[in-house]
């Protein structure tokens, strides 16, 4: 029977791996591979690079599939302190799942524009990149949208740790408070694109606190079996 400590330090390490992996997806590859306003020199970095844009995708599937075995041992680790809490946290990762598998659409798609196919030969080079740009430029906002349920499943995530008295209050607290820098910021986006990078500063601020902490945390310290 896996302990109370070894749950925890298994979604630690779910936690980082699911971590380091989305993180090259979502911001290595626009960092790496769009350049803003050009679709020409966006499509050469693509065709220059193949394999560390596949790499991409591959981080965006170990990503999606570390999310729900990483909710599935925290609803290990955090059923008894409330099941309800701990079903909507999971169910709020699937969404989160599910959302994420289609925006990977757009990821994916400019590999089959710039693959030199013949029945892509009725369109002009200079579309095809248009159309990769145009592509991956809805993609950046898709997951900006995506935002909202990267906030949603900390709110019942920080409550179970703030109640289950085997992980540090403070900790939960920093968990809900990302939660609503997430929601607020993708809110902002759409709403008031003026203060969107005032807002995404703080909500990365907030994440890296309230994240960093718990997977420092379950990775460290894991849980302490005697608590209630």
């Amino acid at each position: 029977m896996t302990s109370r400590k070894q749950t925890a330090r298994i979604a630690g390490v779910l936690y980082l791996v699911m971590g380091l992996a989305g993180a090259f997806s979502i911001e290595g590859i626009p960092r790496m591979f769009v350049v803003r306003g050009d679709a020409a020199a966006t499509a050469v970095n693509i065709t220059s690079s193949p394999l560390l844009y596949r790499f991409g995708v591959v981080c965006d599937l170990v990503n999606q599939a570390g999310f729900i075995l990483l909710a599935l041992v925290l609803y290990d680790l955090l059923k008894d302190v409330n099941r309800r809490h701990a079903m909507l946290m999971v169910a709020l990762v699937l969404v989160q799942v599910a959302m994420t598998s289609a925006i990977m659409i757009t990821q994916i798609a400019p590999l089959v524009l710039l693959s030199g196919a013949s029945y892509l030969s009725v369109f002009e080079k200079q579309q095809l990149d248009a159309f990769v740009l145009g592509i991956l430029n809805v993609r950046g906002r898709a997951l900006i949208a995506l935002g909202v349920y990267m906030g949603l499943w900390l709110l019942p995530f920080g409550a179970l740790v703030y109640r289950s008295g085997f992980i540090p209050r403070v900790i939960g607290v920093l968990l809900q408070v990302a939660g609503c820098a997430y929601v607020v910021s993708t809110l902002t986006f759409f709403l008031l694109p003026d203060y969107f990078r005032v807002s995404s500063l703080l909500m990365v601020v907030a994440a890296a606190a309230g994240e960093v902490s718990i997977v420092g945390w379950l990775l460290i310290k894991g849980a302490r079996e005697d608590a209630a």
